[in-house]
Parts: structure tokens; sequence; C-alpha cells
């Protein structure tokens, strides 16, 4: 989690750099991370909060935990839906003292991803969604099965307990296989960009053509992503955070809601699963892997 890291911090840190915040300077910056607590998230959100920090930087499900142990210190978050997860009022005045981007334009944005999957694999019959539990049960369950009924299109959940592993993702695979599924959409979440070369092998020992959430998915080896910029959303992030520490308050930042996407395809991927890319989707995407 630092700005010389390879990871997306890198991104953070350097964007909070660009706007005057620098660690060791004028900033002092205190990590702590899921793995010193497991899957005891409430413990660790409530050490954080008795710290007392003049704001929370947050890239993970559990902003929930955080907003229990405290109504008063700052947040900033990367979430789907800020309204109903309950962190805000509204996208223009969240009115509390959590702010950030939601990673989710609306319902439509599954049936987009079917369609496209659909599209590279057109005798798809049974979608598997694979995603957090907390996230396919408060948020994406409704939505996903109306995308899949409007399509026509049987579908299975698979959902998977954070913080999750590579196993979890293989063993959700095998799942998946063992309910009969011939096709795989992988919501975002946070454990499934740092699993994605797992999951994109899983898939392709499974032989299961899939659609991720995440570009870096598709560089790992899967077949296909549709996908927001995630380096543009971090930038924003920082961007919250700076105006917090200057003095903003979170109830007044609007959460910014993602509205661009990009399609990514591997076709050595297409070409291990024999898959021919169709013409017109290859002309439509933005990032092509060879």
């Amino acid at each position: 989690m630092r700005e010389d890291s390879n990871s997306y911090y890198r991104v953070f840190f350097a964007e909070l750099r660009r706007l005057g915040q620098i660690e060791g300077q004028n900033l002092t910056v205190e990590r702590y991370g899921r793995e010193q607590y497991l899957s005891d998230a409430a413990a660790l959100a409530a050490q954080v909060v008795r710290s007392n920090p003049d704001v929370i930087y947050i890239i993970d499900p559990s902003a929930s935990y955080f907003k229990h142990e405290t109504s008063k210190i700052p947040i900033v978050t990367i979430t789907n839906d800020p309204v109903a997860a309950g962190f805000a009022e509204s996208l223009a005045r969240p009115g509390g003292n959590i702010t950030g981007v939601s990673a989710d334009p609306g319902p439509s944005i599954h049936g987009k991803r079917i369609a496209l999957l659909r599209e590279m694999f057109p005798s798809t019959s049974k979608l598997a969604c694979i995603a957090p539990r907390v996230t396919w049960e408060r948020l994406a369950g409704a939505p996903v099965r109306a995308a899949a009924d409007a399509a026509g299109i049987a579908l299975v959940s698979v959902p998977i307990e954070l913080p999750a592993s590579a196993t979890t993702y293989r063993n959700a695979v095998a799942q998946a296989s063992r309910d009969g599924a011939d096709a795989i959409m992988v919501l975002d979440s946070p454990d499934a960009l740092a699993n994605r070369a797992s999951i994109a092998e899983s898939l392709a020992d499974a032989r299961i053509p899939a659609i991720h959430a995440f570009a870096e998915a598709v560089d790992a080896g899967g077949l296909m992503a549709y996908s927001f910029d995630l380096r543009e959303l971090i930038k924003r992030m920082a961007g919250d955070v700076d105006a917090i520490l200057r003095g903003a308050n979170p109830a007044d930042i609007p959460f910014y809601q993602v509205s661009k996407f990009e399609l990514s395809i591997n076709l050595k991927t297409a070409k291990a699963l024999g898959l021919a890319v169709p013409a017109t989707l290859l002309a439509t995407a933005d990032k092509v892997v060879e």
C-alpha cells in the first residue's frame, strides 16, 4: 500500500502527491489490511476508528463495518450502489460521513455483459454468476436474475465468502461446472481483481467462456471483460481524500458514478476455447490481447 508498489496504490499515492499531499512531509498514513484479522472485518474497523484518523480510505466490501463504528470520521470508499447500501442519501448529496465512487451504473450493466458474452458464445444456455455473497444477496442478485430472464438464459448463482482466495474461486468455477453452467459471469470485487490470474486459469481448465468486470482479468488470460477504468476511479478517490484533508465535508462531496465502460477481448483464450470472435465484436473492442 505504497507509492512504489506495483498495485493500484501507486496510482492513489501519485495522485495525492500531485495534489500536494505527500507522505512524510505533510501527510501521515497508517496502513491496515484485512489479512490482519482474516474474516473479522468488524474488529479491524473498530481498531481503525479508535486511532481517530482525519479520513479513512477503504477499497473493500467492508465499508458497512466502518459505518457501524463511526458516523463522524470521514470515509472515502468505492462501492456498488451507495444509496442502496445505506452509505448515502443520494449520489449528489451523500448527507453523512461517507463519499467516494460508485462502480455501479445501474442494473443495465448485467444485461450488457450477458449480451456481449452471448455474442461471443451464442450457444450460451445456462449462466453461472460468481459474486461475493454480500453483493449477491443485497445488491446484484435481483438485477442479474432479471437480465438473465430477459435474455432467456437459465441462471445459477455461486456466492462466495470474503475474504476469497485462489482456492475459493477455483472451487466456485468447479461448482458452476457441476451445476451445468456453460458460461460464467464474474462480478467485480477487490478479491476478484487480486485473484484474476487464478480465476482465468481455473476457467481455462474448465473450458468455460466467461466475462469479467476488470480489463486486468483479460491481461491475465480471461476471455473478455466489460469494465470501468479503475485508475480513473482511484484518482477521483484521491481527490476526495485531498478535499476532506483541506476541510471539505464528505456530506457535500457527490459520489462519482462510473459511466464509461470498455470491452476487452483475449484472442488467444478465445482460440483455446474454440471460439471464433465475431468481426462485429472485434470491431467494437477497445482492447484486444493477442
